[in-house]
């Protein structure tokens, strides 16, 4: 496929847009032939793995496993936007599906990575002939997301002649996607020379791939435990063919899978949406229709819109950095799944609410939505893993810096607001510097051992930064004169006032909060930040509101 060139002639990883669409559309025909909604509500309610659809998926005909393997070893070389765009299409179907066909994805991403070409060859090449389902196992019972804790083994087998020919590993993993019925797994285990990743394949002798869970949702998606009892592997399956770089291999990829679990969330919560908006049209209450009723449209509907819109143009971002070849990107992956996946839960809890009693019945489908998308809460680490990943990570950053990452973006920020004027710029430039100075007051007053504190810092910063995102979305259509540019302007205003009564909330949770600072500090730190001027964001709120719910809504 051709590979896209940006604005500064920057080769881009990926498919051209109209090789993408292809993808996209082949995944809407799905839709109407065998993912149709009386299938997907039976595997729910039956909690049937419908294994013969995925399976099929990934075959000749559809081959959708192709997007991610690189053109050297049968596939489609699609980047990161286009599986993002491709992963959140099939969520917008069935969660569990897509949880399904990401198991795959992310169970190759250690070959991707570190696997020799030897490796590559054979392995991603099974993968693209679309023979075989493919696990991901890290995950253990006393571990979670804590790979730190890791307690499975891989003891080196020697021959007479003392050469290693394999590892015997022993141990438990747990709650891995696709692990009953996979192929091959990627596993993780420590050597002595520390973690590192294997190839298993089904069927070897003391592999068990155990019973599946009964899940809250997701039911359509495989969840099993897997343990390994003197399980023998040949050392040709030592991923990389090196001890000891499992850690650094699963941690080049976390800022890519973590950004495939935020397009899930977002797949889930536009689904909603696209459920309730509709509804609301026709549903009579009082003798006028929902769409017509602030308590619904403001309260429900337009709030969850703006944060699926805000967190679409970060998630876009970081994929572009990403296709653009920009790596350890943990920390931007960790925002974009918390921001999306914690967005996409509060809108199918409030879309289930918006429907009434209707939101309750598994007809309307909404109440699946929100029992499957919790879980992209939980999986790839848990939104209270990644808020300790963001505020450690850009609270050094901030320090080793001496303040400069956050006052660029404020910088950034006033320049919008000069240029444009009507995309809420000036609140996130007043956000931003007042972030900047409360990270080094806590800093300065050694409050980082504070957990509480540190996950204010991190919601802070998320918003941030995705609000800043959305700036820059609203400005690039400003400029190219866009037929969408009116509605992403009013949302980001909308967005601007939600950052900036975060951070105005959290500055005084820490300053009041925490019990360190007098009076006459907590006014003084006010005085510096501007802090009069960012809690007057409300202005215009509702009128903005009203014409998001006007385009959303199709209102005249």
């Amino acid at each position: 496929m051709t590979p896209s060139v940006s604005e500064t002639e920057t080769v881009l990883k990926g498919l051209d847009y109209e090789s993408r669409q292809m993808v996209i559309d082949t995944v809407k025909q799905l839709k109407k032939r065998i993912l149709t909604k009386e299938n997907i509500l039976k595997f729910d309610k039956e909690e049937i793995f419908p294994e013969e659809i995925i399976r099929s998926m990934l075959g000749q005909d559809i081959g959708l496993q192709l997007l991610f393997i690189p053109e050297s070893y049968g596939g489609l070389g699609g980047g990161a936007r286009d599986c993002f765009e491709v992963i959140r299409e099939i969520a917008g179907i069935c969660l569990g599906i897509a949880t399904g066909f990401f198991a795959i994805q992310l169970g190759s991403d250690p070959l991707l990575v570190g696997a020799t070409e030897e490796q590559k060859q054979k392995w991603l090449g099974i993968i693209s002939e679309g023979n075989v389902l493919v696990a991901y196992a890290v995950t253990e019972p006393g571990a979670g997301s804590n790979l730190a804790a890791l307690k499975t083994k891989a003891e080196p087998v020697l021959n007479n002649s003392g050469e290693i020919i394999g590892y015997k590993i022993n141990g438990t993993k747990q709650f891995i996607s696709t692990g009953g019925y996979a192929d091959f797994i990627t596993l993780l285990a420590n050597t002595p020379e520390g973690p590192s990743f294997f190839v298993v394949e089904k069927g070897t002798e003391g592999f068990v791939q155990g019973k599946s869970e009964e899940k809250h949702g997701i039911r359509a998606s495989n969840t099993s435990p897997l343990s390994f009892t003197d399980v023998f592997v040949p050392v040709e399956n030592l991923i990389g063919g090196v001890p000891g770089k499992g850690m650094k291999q699963a941690n080049k990829v976390f800022g890519y899978t973590r950004l495939m679990v935020a397009a899930m969330g977002l797949g889930a919560g536009i689904a909603a949406l696209n459920i309730v908006i509709p509804y609301a049209k026709e549903r009579i209450q009082f003798g006028s229709p929902l769409s017509e009723k602030q308590g619904y449209t403001h309260k429900l509907i337009v709030p969850n819109a703006v944060r699926l819109e805000a967190a679409t143009a970060y998630c876009e971002e970081v994929a572009l950095m990403l296709d653009s070849g920009e790596e350890d990107l943990q920390v931007e992956g960790a925002i974009a799944k918390l921001f999306a996946t914690e967005s996409a839960n509060k809108t199918a809890d409030d879309a289930m609410q918006a429907l009434g009693g209707y939101g309750y019945i598994a007809e309307f489908e909404v109440e699946k939505i929100k029992r499957d998308v919790k879980i992209t809460c939980i999986y790839e680490g848990t939104s209270e893993i990644l808020q300790n990943i963001i505020s450690t990570f850009r609270w050094k950053k901030t320090r080793k810096s001496k303040g400069e990452y956050y006052k660029a973006i404020s910088s950034e920020m006033e320049e919008l607001n000069s240029a444009m004027g009507d995309a809420g710029c000036r609140f996130y430039a007043l956000a931003a510097n007042a972030l900047n100075h409360t990270i080094m007051l806590v800093n300065d007053n050694g409050l980082t051992k504070q957990q509480y504190i540190m996950f204010a810092l991190a919601d802070m910063m998320t918003h941030v930064e995705v609000g800043a995102s959305m700036a820059r979305k609203a400005m690039k259509l400003d400029k190219t004169g866009d037929s969408g540019k009116a509605k992403i302007k009013a949302m980001s205003r909308i967005f601007a006032n939600n950052t900036a009564q975060l951070v105005a909330q959290n500055i005084l949770k820490i300053l009041q909060g925490s019990g360190v600072f007098n009076k006459h500090a907590v006014s003084e730190f006010m005085e510096r930040v501007a802090f009069n001027e960012l809690i007057c964001s409300y202005e215009n709120i509702i009128k903005d509101m009203d014409i998001v719910a006007d385009i959303l809504f199709e209102r005249s």
